[in-house]
């Protein structure tokens, strides 16, 4: 038995029978909403919720379990209670992301975060302490070219398999398992669909309206994300929007903190944005997860060799500055949009191996700061728009 969503019903029904941008609307609206009415409602109907943090966690496992997957991406919302908690000089979406839960905003039944930093590799602990639920810690493979591992990531995936037992009450069979998988790899499918239709056509879909869709995959049962892109993306396919005379952009850095909408809008204005690592972590795996076999194991190699790319994962046959001009080529873009989270240790190193390769290559960038919380982009705004003036004149 796969998951659904409880016997209350669906916990998004509020974009269908609508016309394209009424849906997108309804979905702006629920991407940006920091009461979570989704989880508030998966909860109301008796479900359970596995909250995970950045970057990449294998939502099959809790959803398997019946566990409704929550993306923990922080949120624009001041950290009153969780500044307590937290020494000073800590990136946003840390301190943001345990406010949502001290404040009640929104409820979970289990938390798993990542070594991906000292201030993520502490976070379980921070979080154990002031909950009473399983706060766990993810140790993805720091040497995924070992040998071993795919089977060391296995047994990890086999510890958290037990934990989301322990948290549903009932068992993960592997058949279970595998009907889940489909269901993602479904999931997988709708999304390489519409980064394909950005890549060819990007005037159909800004930036803002691409990330919207992505995100609610962290709020939604996947069989409810997977219903509104099988909607969703033939009328984006098919609609009817000018195109203008813009440059075509990479944009890299937002694989764990999240830029707010309205940053996202301004770059849309300015630029095609076709391609990104914004919220990588939902579009981790690049291709379909077997369903023979061992389930646990085939996530744990598809993790390893199905894969994209993070500052995160230390791969070797993943570097970073070759990785960043595949993406470059791959989405025939001119400039690079580089953007590093506020007290972002990853992100600032990238930063440095980004600017020094793009300078080598003589490809034209772009860089900004950004936080979850900011409100203000008029500077910035200006600046890109500089930038993009300096390309179509030079």
């Amino acid at each position: 038995m796969t998951a659904a969503a409880p016997a209350a019903g669906l916990v998004f029904p509020e974009w269908r029978d609508q016309p394209l941008e009424e849906i997108l609307y309804r979905c702006r609206e629920l991407v940006e909403d920091a009461a979570f009415p989704t989880v508030r409602r998966w909860r109301d109907g008796g479900g359970k919720v596995l909250g995970h943090f950045q970057v990449y966690f294998p939502e099959e496992i809790a959803h398997a379990a019946g566990l409704l997957p929550f993306k923990v991406r922080g949120a624009p919302v001041e950290p009153t209670q969780a500044e307590s908690r937290f020494g000073s000089y800590l990136c946003s979406i840390i301190k943001t992301s345990l406010e949502l839960a001290l404040s009640g905003r929104v409820e979970l039944d289990a938390f798993v975060t990542h070594p991906i930093c000292d201030a993520a590799r502490n976070l379980a602990g921070v979080w154990g302490r002031n909950f009473p639920y399983p706060c766990r810690i993810l140790y993805l493979p720091q040497n995924p070219n070992s040998a071993f591992a795919a089977r060391y990531l296995r047994d990890e995936y086999a510890r958290l398999h037990r934990v989301c037992e322990e948290v549903a009450g009932r068992p993960i069979t592997d058949d279970g398992l595998r009907r889940s998988i489909a269901v993602f790899n479904e999931n997988r499918a709708l999304l390489r669909r519409l980064n394909a239709l950005r890549r060819e056509r990007p005037w159909l879909v800004p930036v803002d309206e691409a990330y919207v869709l992505v995100a609610l995959a962290g709020l939604l049962p996947r069989e409810e994300h997977n219903a509104l892109l099988q909607t969703v993306l033939p009328l984006l396919e098919h609609r009817h929007a000018p195109r203008h005379d813009k440059i075509r952009v990479i944009l890299e850095g937002g694989f764990c903190e999240q830029p707010p909408l309205d940053l996202l809008r301004a770059i849309a204005r300015s630029c095609y944005v076709v391609d990104d690592d914004l919220l990588i972590g939902l579009r981790w795996l690049t291709a379909d997860v077997p369903v023979e076999g061992d389930p646990v194991l085939a996530l744990a190699e598809s993790y390893i060799d199905r894969s994209a790319h993070s500052p995160v994962q230390h791969d070797l046959r993943k570097p970073k500055d070759r990785m960043l001009f595949e993406r470059l080529a791959g989405a025939d873009a001119q400039a690079v949009i580089l953007m590093a989270a506020k007290m972002c240790e990853p992100g600032l190193e990238e930063l440095v191996v980004h600017t020094r390769a793009l300078d080598q290559r003589g490809v034209r960038y772009f860089v900004s700061e950004f936080e979850e919380n900011m409100s203000s982009f008029d500077q910035l705004e200006i600046q890109l728009e500089t930038f993009v003036e300096n390309l179509l004149f030079d």
